[in-house]
C-alpha cells in the first residue's frame, strides 16, 4: 500500500494522475452522433485494458510509476423521438481491477484496487440534419451534415474509501456538455466534437478530512472513418484536453494542469444481422501530466428494434 505520510500536495498530484477523471478525458468515441431508427436498442459488453506509465513532470518525488487496469463494462442504448428530432439515451456501468506501482524516496510501493467504477449516463439529441425516423424511413435517407448535442453525467457509484490513497471512483459528480459535427462524403465520415468537463467537489478527499475541487477540462476530439461495407467501418481517432488544476482546501496546485492528447484506431464489423464486434486501440500522443496509457478494447454488441419501430 502507498505510504500515508506523503505531503498533501503530492497526494493531490498522484490522485489526479491516476484517478477516474484522467481516464474519462482519454476517451475516444467515433460516430457518437450517428442517427439510428426510432426504438432502436443495443446492449454492449466490453472489456478494456489500460497499461502504461504515469507522468508527473517533476511535480512529485515519484519515479517509475506504472499502472495496469482491467475494466469490463456493460451498457444499454435506446433511440427515441425528442420533439421530432432523433435522440438517444445510454447508460453504462463497469467494474475495475487495477494495480499501481511506483518508487518514492528509493522505496518501492504498490496498490491494488477492485470494485465498481462510476456509472455513466448520456443523453444525445440531433439539432441539424437528422429528424426522428422509423427503420423504413431511414432506408430512404442519406446522411450529409449532422449537428448534435449531448450531456454526459458521471455519478459517484465507484469504489471509494477516503482512507485509501488510490480509488476507482472519484467520490463526486462530473458533467460533460458537448457539441458534435458529423459530415459524410460517400464512404467517408468526418466527426468533430467540442466539450467541457465540470466537476463537483470531493468532500472527503484523502485521508477523509480534506475538500478537493477541480477546474473544468476543455476537450476536442476528431475522427475520420471509412465504410468498407454496410456495418463494417474503420476509424482514425485523436483528441486533446486542457485544464483540470486541482485545489485542496482552497489551495490550488498548478502542477496538476493537464495538456494531453491521444491517438487511436477503431474498427467495427458485423457478426450476424443483430450482432457486431468492435476493436479499438489508443495510446498517448502528448502526455505532459497524467496516465500515459495504452488502451486495448474489445466490445460485443447485440441490437434490435423494439415495438413498432418499422
Amino acid at each position: 500500500m502507498f505510504h500515508r505520510t506523503w505531503h498533501p500536495r503530492t497526494l493531490a498530484i498522484l490522485l489526479v494522475a491516476l484517478g477516474p477523471p484522467a481516464l474519462g478525458a482519454q476517451e475516444l468515441a467515433p460516430r457518437a452522433y450517428v442517427i439510428t431508427p426510432l426504438r432502436a436498442n443495443a446492449m454492449t459488453l466490453s472489456y478494456s485494458y489500460f497499461t502504461g506509465d504515469i507522468e508527473f513532470e517533476g511535480a512529485a518525488p515519484i519515479t517509475g510509476a506504472t499502472g495496469r487496469l482491467h475494466v469490463p463494462l456493460a451498457s444499454f442504448y435506446h433511440a427515441l423521438d425528442f420533439f421530432g428530432r432523433s435522440a438517444n439515451l445510454a447508460a453504462a456501468l463497469g467494474y475495475g481491477d487495477g494495480h499501481f506501482e511506483g518508487t518514492v524516496g528509493g522505496s518501492d510501493t504498490s496498490a491494488h484496487r477492485t470494485g465498481l467504477t462510476d456509472a455513466v449516463i448520456r443523453f444525445s439529441v440531433n439539432l441539424v440534419g437528422g429528424p426522428a425516423m422509423t427503420l423504413d424511413q431511414m432506408r430512404q435517407w442519406r446522411q450529409k451534415t449532422l449537428v448534435g448535442a449531448s450531456l454526459k453525467v458521471v455519478a459517484p457509484t465507484g469504489q471509494n474509501d477516503p482512507t485509501k490513497l488510490i480509488n476507482l471512483g472519484a467520490n463526486r459528480w462530473a458533467f460533460k456538455p458537448e457539441i458534435g459535427l458529423s459530415r459524410r462524403w460517400g464512404n467517408w465520415i468526418l466527426d468533430a466534437y467540442g466539450a467541457v468537463w465540470f466537476y463537483t467537489k470531493n468532500p472527503e478527499f484523502y485521508p477523509g478530512q480534506n475538500v478537493q475541487t477541480q477546474e473544468p477540462i476543455e476537450a476536442v476530439e476528431t475522427h475520420l472513418s471509412y465504410d468498407v461495407r454496410p456495418r463494417f467501418w474503420a476509424s482514425l481517432d485523436a483528441n486533446f484536453w486542457y485544464g483540470g488544476r486541482t485545489s485542496v482546501n482552497g489551495v490550488q496546485n498548478p502542477a496538476t494542469l493537464q495538456r494531453n492528447s491521444r491517438v487511436g484506431i477503431t474498427t467495427s464489423f458485423p457478426l450476424t444481422k443483430t450482432q457486431s464486434l468492435k476493436l479499438a486501440y489508443a495510446r498517448g500522443a502528448v502526455i505532459r501530466f497524467g496516465g500515459d496509457f495504452q488502451v486495448f478494447t474489445v466490445a460485443w454488441q447485440y441490437s434490435w428494434i423494439g415495438g413498432s419501430g418499422r
